[in-house]
């Protein structure tokens, strides 16, 4: 009987030890729930009180403002903060929180962001950058949203067509963000007086589509030591897998790009500005069309608002604005948490390789003019584009192989070195072809590229030739 008893009594201690857990674990589950409750109703009793300090929302007509110049209007408004707790703040950044950590996420938070330019690819920009924490943003552009705008502005709608572009990003920023402090300058940026807006900014982000202020934006920062960060051209373009970020020396294939790198450079600017570009050259994409009236009142280049804004303008597919935005944050978001991203993958290595290609034809072109040649007529971009893209890195000869050791060589002795003449090359194919059809090594008669190659490689060499010919009409837009 004891020993009953003693198992007995030991069972019922074991089973008040357990109801007392699930009764102790149950208390703090419902405790913690009314918690979160009361924050969550504390939060949105917050959210209430601060719209209602708002004036009410303006219902704005589907009209573009017919004045010869935009008021410069600020659209800076109170943000109002109180109540709103720290531990909620760092609940909407969980996975930031979670990425970076403490310390990286303290630096984003105190980030300062200027955006110039706030269209397809700034709106995203200041999106991203204030959902990912920045706390300190100015948005700067004197333009206004316009039906067209729709297709790729991260925040305007239609009720804000004939209004500012940065007073719609600043109302959504702040529907995102009870704690950012958001500057909207509706201005034109001038090198003039352009270092008001840029005062105490850690980064500022470049999405100006002239490309005369963009280049004295450009230039501005640099000689300020101010980090920017620039968007090329995003017209005209269609494929997300070119899009690439590099320093603006190594840009490649990208027309703005290339205007720009050169302007800089006569300015003494060659490296040292982060950018976006694509590296595809568009198809059959051409301006989209003006009025033949327009025409008739004269030069069209004269009819814009300002100086070298384009009144003509390219076709935009509007996911690409989008994405060339969120690169920029991504970027500035990782270079502000000191976490920057290093070496971008597919320009990594890539420069040696061309410039070992010019080098190696430099000395088969000196062989076969028969003097020493001290600079090619062709440069490192066009090497990149016969080898990249017209040949995507295989040999010119079926089965169209990838060559251990690949050679870029003239195809027509008769005509001149221009990308349109260039193939790729196995080092042996290219021994041959420079023997039998440059004549170089060969006491005997040239003989045509096509009849030591055939007609299929002749054709794959002229459908290329046609490529470039398309490339060079995008350039020279």
């Amino acid at each position: 009987m004891n020993v009953l008893s003693s198992q007995s009594h030991r069972t019922q201690l074991v089973l008040t030890a357990v109801s007392t857990c699930v009764i102790t674990s149950a208390l703090f589950t419902a405790y913690n729930a009314y918690r979160r409750s009361e924050r969550r109703r504390d939060l949105n009793e917050d959210v209430l009180r601060s719209i209602t300090t708002h004036e009410e929302p303006r219902v704005h007509r589907l009209s573009v403002s017919t004045e010869e110049e935009p008021p410069q209007e600020t659209f800076i408004r109170p943000n109002h903060i109180g109540g709103y707790n720290e531990d909620l703040v760092k609940e909407q950044l969980a996975r930031n929180y979670s990425f970076f950590g403490d310390e990286g996420m303290a630096r984003v938070r105190a980030g300062s962001v200027v955006v110039v330019g706030c269209g397809g690819v700034g709106s995203w920009v200041a999106v991203m950058l204030v959902r990912s924490g920045v706390s300190r943003i100015r948005l700067v552009d004197f333009d206004y949203v316009t039906l067209s705008s729709l297709n790729r502005h991260a925040t305007a709608t239609l009720a804000d067509v004939g209004t500012p572009k940065v007073g719609c990003i600043e109302r959504t920023l702040k529907q995102i963000s009870r704690w950012v402090q958001v500057d909207s300058r509706a201005e034109l940026w001038r090198k003039e007086d352009g270092g008001k807006l840029l005062e105490g900014a850690d980064w500022v982000i470049d999405a100006i589509d002239n490309i005369t202020t963009k280049v004295d934006l450009l230039k501005y920062c640099h000689d300020h030591n101010i980090k920017v960060f620039s968007s090329m051209g995003a017209g005209a373009k269609c494929d997300p897998t070119r899009i690439q970020i590099s320093d603006i020396s190594y840009t490649i294939y990208d027309p703005l790009a290339r205007s720009v790198r050169r302007r800089l450079r006569l300015q003494g600017v060659s490296s040292g500005i982060p950018v976006v570009y694509s590296t595809e050259v568009p198809g059959d994409v051409k301006l989209l069309p003006l009025p033949e009236e327009e025409f008739q009142k004269g030069d069209v280049k004269e009819l814009g608002v300002f100086d070298d804004f384009r009144v003509r303008i390219l076709p935009v597919l509007g996911p690409l604005p989008s994405l060339f935005g969120l690169y920029i944050a991504t970027y500035v978001i990782c270079e502000l948490a000191q976490k920057p991203i290093l070496n971008p993958l597919p320009i990594k290595n890539r420069r040696k390789l061309y410039e070992r290609f010019l080098r190696d034809l430099l000395h088969r072109e000196s062989k076969f003019v028969g003097e020493q040649i001290n600079k090619l007529p062709i440069d490192e971009d066009d090497v990149a584009l016969v080898f990249e893209d017209l040949h995507l890195g295989r040999s010119v000869v079926p089965p169209h192989n990838v060559p251990a050791r690949p050679q870029l060589l003239r195809w027509d002795p008769l005509k001149p070195l221009v990308p349109e003449n260039c193939v790729v090359f196995e080092f042996g194919e290219a021994e041959r072809h420079q023997k039998e059809c440059l004549g170089i090594g060969n006491a005997g008669e040239r003989r045509r590229p096509v009849e030591v190659w055939g007609d299929q490689v002749q054709r794959v060499v002229d459908k290329n030739a046609a490529e470039v010919e398309k490339y060079r009409a995008w350039v020279g837009l």
